[in-house]
């Protein structure tokens, strides 16, 4: 099972900041982020066990569910050990986290508490 976490924050830098200091070296992570980075991402120059795909701005449960669902396939195929997922707003985090609960997700992934950064 992979460890998954939702991060929530009010700008992009404030989320991959969180998401950069709760990551452990050494480990296969994939990072989701919703939005474009305040300018250059702190993640940017990170390991190279990383993969970081971006998502335009949208509600990943709604009008991005689709996107997140191609996203979050291809993510899973690389068989990472931790998988962030960053939102651009918390206001539907249950939505997206009951998404991630429900088939095929619930045998893939473990949900963690959510990162508020």
């Amino acid at each position: 099972m992979i460890r998954a976490t939702l991060v929530t924050g009010a700008t992009p830098a404030l989320r991959e900041a969180a998401i950069r200091w709760a990551m452990a070296g050494g480990v296969r992570t994939a990072i989701i982020l919703e939005g474009i980075p305040d300018a250059v991402s702190g993640l940017d120059d990170t390991a190279s066990d990383l993969v970081i795909a971006r998502i335009a701005p949208g509600c990943l449960c709604c009008t991005g569910n689709l996107t997140m669902r191609v996203t979050l396939n291809r993510m899973l195929r690389g068989k990472p050990e931790r998988l962030y997922i960053a939102m651009a707003t918390a206001s539907h985090i249950e939505q997206l986290r009951a998404f991630l609960s429900s088939p095929p997700y619930d045998n893939l992934l473990t949900l963690t508490k959510d990162l508020h950064a």
